[in-house]
Order: C-alpha cells, then sequence, then structure tokens
C-alpha cells in the first residue's frame, strides 16, 4: 500500500552518483516541525533531507531518492566518505539535546518504519548500513540520540540489534576508558573501524576513541552513553559485528 506522502519540495539538491545504499536517520534539532521544514526548503540554508517525519506520523517528501541531498556533512561510514552521494536522508521531527530532547511518539516511529520499508523496496540497503547521523559524524552530531527506538527498528527488520548475554559481558568485565593501552583497545578501535566508524586500528584509548565509543553506545548501548567501554559495549559490539558479518556473507552468496 503507498504511503500517504506531503510533497514539501525542496531546491536543495543535485544527481548521485551512484544509487543510494546507506540510510541515514536524524532528528530535526529545532523547536517546531515547521521551522526545520522551512529551513530544509530554504536555498539559503543550503541543506535538505529525502524525507521529514512529523511527530504526529505525517510524512513529508522533500526531494525525490534518486537525487543527493544535503544532510549528512563531513563524515564516514564503512569508507564512503561523501555520505550524501550515497544515501538517503530521513529527518525525524524533535527537538533535540539542545531544546528539550524527548521521547519519539509511537505513531512517529511508525511512519518511520513505514517509510523505511518503503525506501527499502526500491533500493538495496543492507541492514547494517542503516544508521545514525551521529555514527557517519561522532566528532560532531549526537542525533537522532539515545532515546531512538533502534530495538524497535530492528525488530521490525531494519537495522542491527543486538543484546548480549550476561555470561559474556561477565566474561570480558572490567573498563576501558581515555588513557589505556594494550591488546584490549586494539581489539576495540580494530572492531568499531570494521563496523563502520571512521576510527583507526590503534592501540591508545584517546579522546577520538571516546568519541566513537560515545556515538556506538547512542546507538546500540544507549542505557550508557559516557565514552567507556564497558563489559556490555564490548560485548554488544562484538554481536552487532557477527550480525554485520553474516549479512555480509549472505549477500555475496545470494
Amino acid at each position: 500500500m503507498p504511503l500517504d506522502l506531503i510533497d514539501a519540495p525542496s531546491p536543495n539538491f543535485d544527481t548521485r552518483r551512484a544509487p543510494p545504499d546507506i540510510l541515514v536517520l536524524h532528528y530535526t534539532g529545532m523547536l517546531t516541525g515547521e521551522a526545520a521544514l522551512a529551513r530544509l526548503r530554504d536555498p539559503e540554508a543550503k541543506v535538505s533531507a529525502h524525507y521529514v517525519v512529523e511527530e504526529d506520523g505525517r510524512i513529508f517528501s522533500l526531494v525525490p531518492e534518486e537525487r543527493r541531498a544535503w544532510h549528512a556533512g563531513r563524515g564516514v561510514w564503512q569508507g564512503e566518505t561523501d555520505v550524501n552521494a550515497a544515501s538517503i536522508g530521513i529527518e525525524i521531527v524533535n527537538p533535540g539535546h539542545e531544546f528539550g530532547y524527548r521521547a519519539f511518539p509511537d505513531v512517529q516511529i511508525a511512519a518511520v518504519i513505514a517509510l523505511t520499508s518503503d525506501i527499502r523496496s526500491r533500493w538495496s540497503i543492507p541492514d547494517a548500513r542503516i544508521i545514525a547521523h551521529s555514527d557517519l559524524a561522532p566528532d560532531r552530531k549526537e542525533d537522532p540520540g539515545e532515546l531512538f527506538p533502534w530495538k524497535a527498528l530492528a525488530g521490525a527488520g531494519h537495522g542491527l540489534w543486538f543484546e548480549p548475554a550476561a555470561e559474556r559481558i561477565a566474561a570480558l568485565g572490567g573498563f576501558l576508558q581515555i588513557g589505556d593501552e594494550g591488546i584490549g583497545v586494539v581489539v576495540l578501535r580494530a572492531g568499531l573501524h570494521r563496523l563502520g566508524y571512521g576510527l583507526q586500528p590503534g592501540s591508545t584509548y584517546d579522546e577520538d576513541t571516546a568519541t566513537t565509543v560515545r556515538a556506538f553506545q547512542r546507538h546500540w548501548r544507549q542505557s550508557r552513553v559516557d565514552g567507556v567501554a564497558d563489559g556490555e559495549t564490548r560485548a554488544t559490539l562484538m554481536g552487532v559485528l557477527q550480525l554485520a558479518t553474516a549479512e555480509s556473507v549472505t549477500g555475496v552468496l545470494n
């Protein structure tokens, strides 16, 4: 059944170089949805997204999926440095951390899930490439943040989610944090890089590592968003990596 989209065209787009294979979720981070729509359609602002999802579930269509919208900015995911060129962007109305971050209404999330399903019916977008704005730009973005229900999205068949068993968490134990060095840090940094983050492999837990861990936690370890890699954060990373690897292998076989 086709979605009931509200046409709200934005002039802020250009041409793609290839079909999109990444889906980026944002929050608008403005006081109202109306203000966000106005900005995303303002030619002077030079920003846009393909869709905006209001808190009441209305979906606005701004830029054709075949075109390159300007939503991602500087960042990287799985080696892709021009994420705008490779992605479809969904802005989800929420005031964000600056203006009173709050939970996303159920009707809004239902609309995001329906829209995601619709988009993926047209494009080949792997679960491991359904990401947060903060995943591709951990050093400058927080959205859609730790209140976004990634578990519900994955439960509907979109994206990755993993909850490690208690014994797996206990087996890792302890914490890794700024100033630490050694094999544990090497494994952590390599895992984050392999998943898709721009953090390069290394043996020192520096500020960049903490920033990336914080972004990972906003998406996959939402009860702890402090940049400290406890056992649950590391066990979750291992599980998400296993899911991403399995998906990649299945894709090759198919």
